[in-house]
């Protein structure tokens, strides 16, 4: 495994919307796994692949299943070609920072609950259903697929006077 380079705005690649992932071999384990390890260094809870140069349809999320429960254990999700298949009608706002645009965040609008199906690394299908702070971690996320950051759907952006915790 190796820690990759997180790209920063204004590198193009955060703007292109991601190809579908079509072959699941060694060199998508090998960037699955290095994303693993870079997202865990940064710290953050999410990366997508456009942000370490790879403009591919993989996302990985690390974040507690409930996150009502402080002491509930982070579980990790590696989601090849995701996509977003139901959305709760509630929405709710808050401040999300992001890897690739380092010294900002701001607020953002984002469905409270959604169901997420894709694939596993492997290539078998799965279905994840999130709500609350892991379904806007996977928003996020699959935005950077399509070229969106979150400062394009931000109500409004600053620079905090304290530092960023869970960068997504």
């Amino acid at each position: 495994m190796t820690l990759r380079p997180i790209v920063t705005v204004p590198d193009p690649v955060l703007r292109r919307k991601a190809r579908p992932v079509t072959r699941f071999d060694s060199d998508l384990q090998t960037l699955v796994d290095d994303m693993i390890e870079t997202m865990r260094a940064a710290p953050g809870v999410g990366l997508a692949a456009p942000q370490v140069g790879v403009s591919e349809r993989v996302i990985v999320v690390e974040y507690p299943e409930d996150d009502e429960d402080e002491d509930a254990p982070k579980k990790l999700f590696v989601v090849v070609n995701p996509e977003i298949r139901q959305r709760s009608q509630e929405k709710e706002i808050a401040v999300e920072a992001c890897l690739s645009i380092p010294g900002l965040q701001g607020e953002v609008e984002r469905d409270l609950a959604i169901t997420v199906r894709g694939q596993t690394r492997r290539g078998q299908p799965i279905k994840i259903k999130a709500k609350g702070w892991l379904a806007r971690i996977f928003q996020h996320e699959i935005d950077h697929l399509d070229g969106v950051l979150y400062t394009d759907r931000a109500l409004r952006v600053w620079q905090p006077t304290e530092p960023v915790e869970d960068n997504v």
